[in-house]
Order: C-alpha cells, then sequence, then structure tokens
C-alpha cells in the first residue's frame, strides 16, 4: 500500500512539474498582451518621451556651460492604481546623468536623503579613529539649482458602445530653486480602450 502511494505521489509531483514552465522574456522586445493597468512598459515610454522633450527644449543648457544640480521632488501618484514611483525616477535619471547636462543629489529629497551616507559620513569629523585627511569638510555639499516634480492622473470613461477608455497623463516640472519659477513642463498620455468590464487596478 505504501509503495503504491509513493508512486502515485511521484507521479502527482511529476505532472505538476512538466505543466509549470517559466519563460524569460527581452523587456525591451516584450510583446505580450497588454492589460488595463500601467506597467514597466507604460513607464519606459512615457519617460523616455518626456526627458527627450526636456533635452530637446534647452531648458537643461546651462548659459556658463557645465551642469546642473538637479534634486528629485515628490512624484504623486493620483491613480487608482499602486505605482512604484522609484522605477520611474531612475528611468528618468539614468538618461538624464547620460546626457551630460546635470548631476543628481541624492543628499537630499523630498522623502528624505536617497543616500543617507552623505551625511553619516561627516560624524566621523569627531572621531580620531579616522584618518581627518579623508573626512569630507565643512561646505563641501553642493546645493541643488533645479527640482523635477511630478503626477500620474488616470480618468475612467465609459464610451457608447459600452467599452471603457482609460487616460493616464505622466506630467514632469523643472523648477529653478532659486526663483520658484517652472523651467520646464511636459506631459505624456497614455491612453487605453478596453472591456467595460475590466478593472484597471
Amino acid at each position: 500500500m505504501f509503495k503504491y502511494l509513493s508512486i502515485l505521489i511521484l507521479l502527482v509531483l511529476g505532472g505538476c512539474a512538466s505543466t509549470t514552465q517559466t519563460t524569460k522574456i527581452d523587456p525591451r522586445a516584450d510583446r505580450s498582451a497588454i492589460g488595463a493597468g500601467l506597467d514597466s512598459r507604460d513607464f519606459e515610454d512615457a519617460a523616455s518621451k518626456v526627458v527627450k522633450s526636456m533635452l530637446a527644449s534647452g531648458a537643461l543648457d546651462k548659459p556658463a556651460g557645465g551642469r546642473y544640480v538637479l534634486v528629485i521632488s515628490r512624484i504623486t501618484n493620483d491613480t487608482m492604481q499602486r505605482i512604484d514611483t522609484d522605477q520611474l525616477i531612475k528611468l528618468i535619471r539614468v538618461p538624464l546623468l547620460q546626457s551630460g547636462k546635470v548631476v543628481f543629489t541624492t543628499a537630499i529629497g523630498a522623502r528624505g536623503p536617497e543616500d543617507s551616507m552623505s551625511m553619516q559620513v561627516r560624524d566621523l569629523r569627531a572621531s580620531k579613529e579616522f584618518n581627518q585627511a579623508n573626512v569630507a569638510k565643512q561646505g563641501q555639499m553642493v546645493a541643488p539649482e533645479m527640482s523635477l516634480s511630478g503626477k500620474f492622473l488616470q480618468n475612467n470613461n465609459t464610451l457608447g458602445d459600452g467599452s471603457q477608455r482609460i487616460d493616464y497623463s505622466f506630467q514632469l516640472t523643472l523648477t529653478d530653486l532659486k526663483t520658484g519659477l517652472a523651467f520646464w513642463e511636459g506631459s505624456e498620455p497614455i491612453t487605453k480602450q478596453t472591456s467595460g468590464k475590466t478593472v484597471s487596478w
């Protein structure tokens, strides 16, 4: 009896293993079905377009040369979905850094410092265990000159045929921190049409 039970268990486990398969895909060539909600492809597309618009506008061309110091302010999610804004921020920061026009400070931010080590290492000034020649001195941190803030918006509308149109909008603003003036603003729409029964969160 025990022998037959063991064989049955092995057959069941073997069957489960054969039906469960994981396939690795290239996210840049992903052609899987599009959902009503936002996914990584939407983030990449929206981020790419607003960054290109910002760079093309000339708002980041420093008159005296060199690079602007930017800080990320608040990116607000005003949709019905849970959005990883850190993922979106990274998609914006990487191409901006690669443009050679800006650098980002991680010592401060709307939600606190991204890298708290910038301040923690300054506690070493009081320690006799560390060579003070290598410890950051006062007045060496660079304050940001501009900030990037943004918002994700969502608007659902039922169409005449009963289907549903979902309008997303990713908005980004570049602000001069000395004057408080917006030097550039961009908005990238993401529109999807789906069944009226589809839930978008």
